[in-house]
């Protein structure tokens, strides 16, 4: 058990059985009334997000979720494979858990895993990765009606909006929040 003070970003809450992960959370002390802990969680399992609010100093239970180092290491079926990096066990992760990380993981590249008594939560991408730009159409000179961008397919196969110079095998920079583009990569 802990108390509403306790709560940080990444903090796993069990409310009524079920998983969430804290997403945002803010102390509010207003001039008139008690303090308040304003929070935004994800339910783990689902993932729908909610806005919950929790009086300050209320107990409140917190899940136990050990994150751990994983090697992303092939896709079997709908399952994905990871293997930790201090042991070397192998961890089967459904695709429905992996979400949309799948569009940003390359094979032998390390993600953080949250497991819960055993049974794996979510991942933990880092904020950026670096991937090739397998498939664009040449950028025209001058072109600029669009605001200036055009679709690339990457390496894993996801699709993203990058700037009308960047061309076919250019290593690129993508936001894994959001599968924005940040920048070239130079070698």
């Amino acid at each position: 058990m802990a108390t509403t003070n306790d709560i940080k970003n990444g903090t796993v809450l069990n409310l009524d059985g079920q998983l969430w992960n804290v997403i945002e959370f803010q102390h509010v002390k207003p001039g008139k009334g008690g303090a308040f802990v304003r929070t935004k969680i994800r339910n783990v399992l689902s993932g729908k997000v909610v806005d919950k609010t929790f009086n300050a100093g209320l107990k409140i239970e917190t899940a136990t979720v050990d994150r751990r180092d994983y090697q992303y290491l092939y896709q079997d079926g709908e399952d994905f494979v990871f293997m930790d990096t201090q042991d070397y066990d192998q961890i089967t992760v459904p695709g429905a858990t992996v979400g949309d990380a799948v569009n940003f993981m390359l094979e032998n590249q390390n993600v953080n895993i949250a497991l819960h008594e055993g049974t794996p939560l979510y991942l933990e991408l880092p904020a950026s990765v670096i991937l090739v730009i397998t498939y664009t159409e040449p950028g025209l000179q001058g072109d600029r009606s669009s605001a200036g961008t055009k679709p690339a397919t990457l390496e894993t196969g996801y699709e993203i909006q990058v700037p009308l110079f960047v061309e076919q095998g250019t290593k690129v920079k993508v936001d894994t929040r959001d599968g924005s583009y940040l920048g070239r990569v130079n070698d």
